[in-house]
This record gives structure tokens, sequence and C-alpha cells, in this order.
């Protein structure tokens, strides 16, 4: 059967090393692993993060990483979850997204990011400052070269003579771009080049509305249609008994949580006068008045884990609340056993996923 165009459900890799008896090396073929079965599974397509520098998220190339899961699989979606392109010369991007697309038969899902952790940023030697300017200029640049064939740009920051792109980019990215976009700032932008806004979901998806619809509405005041549903992350743990569900998604979520916290210093203030990260020092703000620890619940709360009924209750109620999403989950994050990963994601491919996609086709007319 067929699937949905507008449903896409996902497997997300974040490459996090928490574990106390796992070497990098070990770790990085468990989570290639858990990658390739995806496509048996039933997943629709596996994402790779860019995070660089730190325990938290480590994958420096998820091109590197999404080749060597193209040459084990033959249907699964490859989504560059995403390419940080401040952190990237865009016309090495151009050029690696044409091979992947190539080498894969037009299995690549392009997704873009500006990136917000200060390590990563003065690991690169850049000006956090500059990250708007740069991820719009440098997500154009991209978007025109791929769809001509051509790299020629004029920008503040990206200057390029016209060089023609080798191998040939073969087929279009209309349909197949996405843009992370969790914060007001980045929502237009996303829209502006015809990317499907992604995000990881961190509050009441009843908060993330107001920007889903600005999308929305510029999306549709550019193209004169309307965009793909937006694509949304969840840290899930799947069990048949709830009990262990809410056990196992609490202890490893909030190992998970405290990573995420350190590594971008969200409760810190490095976000204090950095131009176009207003929206995070007033996220920053608010969650030092909270506290760590309601911080914390809140976080736990939002995620979409639990048992298949569960999860699937979850999941209904937001696509009514939205109008409809797409959903990824990341099932390996704080150190969770690899044993216990991979039985929350078959769980998910026999009980789950094929009534979201029931659910989903209908919700989702496909345009």
């Amino acid at each position: 059967m067929s699937r949905n165009p507008q449903f896409n459900v996902g497997l997300g890799l974040v490459w996090g090393n928490l574990f106390k008896d796992l070497t990098d090396e070990q770790m990085y073929m468990k989570e290639l692993e858990m990658g390739i079965k995806a496509e048996e599974i039933g997943f629709d397509s596996v994402w790779s993060v860019e995070h660089h520098f730190d325990s938290y998220a480590m994958c420096p190339s998820n091109f590197q990483a999404l080749t060597y899961i193209a040459a084990r699989t033959s249907t699964i979606q490859l989504g560059l979850g995403a390419v940080i392109l401040p952190w990237n010369d865009p016309l090495r991007v151009v050029e690696n997204v044409a091979m992947l697309d190539i080498m894969s038969g037009g299995r690549v899902l392009l997704g873009f990011g500006r990136g917000l952790a200060k390590k990563e940023y003065v690991g690169f030697r850049q000006d956090m400052a500059e990250s708007r300017e740069r991820f719009d200029e440098a997500s154009r640049f991209v978007v025109e070269a791929l769809e001509t064939g051509f790299a020629e740009f004029d920008g503040k920051y990206y200057k390029q003579p016209r060089v023609e792109i080798r191998p040939r980019p073969p087929r279009s990215f209309e349909g197949r771009l996405y843009g992370v976009a969790m914060s007001p700032d980045s929502v237009i932008p996303v829209a502006e080049i015809g990317a499907t806004m992604a995000m990881f979901v961190q509050g009441s998806i009843e908060s993330a509305l107001p920007a889903i619809q600005a999308h929305r509405d510029h999306f549709f005041k550019k193209f004169g249609r309307m965009p793909n549903p937006v694509a949304m992350t969840d840290f899930t743990y799947c069990h048949e008994d709830a009990a262990e569900a809410e056990r196992g998604a609490r202890e490893h979520l909030s190992a998970y949580f405290m990573s995420v916290m350190r590594h971008y210093e969200l409760m810190g203030t490095d976000f204090e006068g950095v131009k176009g990260y207003d929206s995070y020092d007033a996220a920053a703000k608010m969650m030092r008045d909270m506290g760590k620890e309601a911080v914390l619940e809140g976080y736990i709360q939002t995620q979409n884990w639990g048992t298949p009924e569960q999860i699937l209750e979850k999941f209904k109620k937001r696509m009514e609340v939205t109008g409809g999403y797409q959903q990824r989950f990341c099932c390996s994050f704080g150190a969770m056993p690899y044993e216990k990963v991979e039985a929350s994601m078959r769980l998910l491919g026999k009980q789950v996923l094929p009534e979201m996609r029931r659910i989903a086709d209908d919700m989702l007319v496909p345009a």
C-alpha cells in the first residue's frame, strides 16, 4: 500500500555517549546498527544530527553516517537533520548532498539548521551573532545550486564565482527540504526557502501553534500552496507495561536532559545580547526562575513515551491540535541499553507506526 506523501515517520539518531562502559567507537557501531534496522522495522526515514566536541551528541559529518546507512539499506529515506550551515562551506554542502542523493537513488531529505551551542561556535571560530545572516545566505546558496546545477552567489559572507556542480544534482529537492525552527527568528527564513518546518518537542503543542501558523502563512504567501506538515521529534521509550515505560523514560530522559542543559548552557547567560538569540535569552531567564527540577519535569511530560496505546493517544491529540504533523522518534538517548532501544523500536514498528499511518490517512489529504 502506498504511503501518504504528507506523512513521514522517522527514526532520529543523536549519537550521544553518556554510557559508562562503551567507547565512542562501540557507541557508533551500535547507533549505526539501529539506523540500519529502522528500514526493516518499518520507519519511513532515518535522521542524523550534526554535533561536535561533546559526549552530548557527536556526529561531525551526518553525510558520512548516512552514506554508510545508505549502502546497507535500499528504501528508507535518509534525513540530514540537520546540516548546520554556519559551520559548513555551502559549496561543499551542495556537492555532498548531490553525491549522497546519487549514491542512494534519490533518498535524501535535506535539513538545515543554524546551531545554538556556544562551545560549537567557539570551536569553529565563528561569531554566533552572525549566525542568522549566515544561515539565510547559505540556505539560499545551497537550494539554488541544487536546483540549477551551478553555484554562484554574491552575499555579505559568501561570495562564490560561478562553478558547475559535478556530479550534477539529478533531481529537484522540492518537497524534500526541511529547516529546524526552534525560535520565532527561524520560522520565516525556513518558509522563505520552501522548507518544511522541523522542531524538537520542548513544550506543549499549544505553545508551538503560533510559530507553526506563522510558517504556514508565510509559505502560502510566497508559494501559493500549503507546506508539508511540521515535523516534530520526540525522545521516546515504548513498552507494553505502563510502569516500565514511565520508569525507563524518566531515567533516561533525565540523563539526556542534563546533557542538553550542559551542552547548550540553557540556564546560563550566554545568550544575553547575542544577535538573533533573543528568544533563547528569554527562555533561559524563565528556566532560571522555574528551577532545574521543574524544568526537567516539564520536559519529561512533553515527550511522547509510554505504552503503544498511550503514545497513539498523544499522537491523536497532537494531530487534532496542529491539523497534522510528521512524527520522528529518537529511541536511543540517556545511556539507554541498546537491547531496550531495539525492543522499543520494534514495538513502535509493530503496534504504533501502522496505526499512525491510518490516522494520518484519515486526516491528511495529499496536496
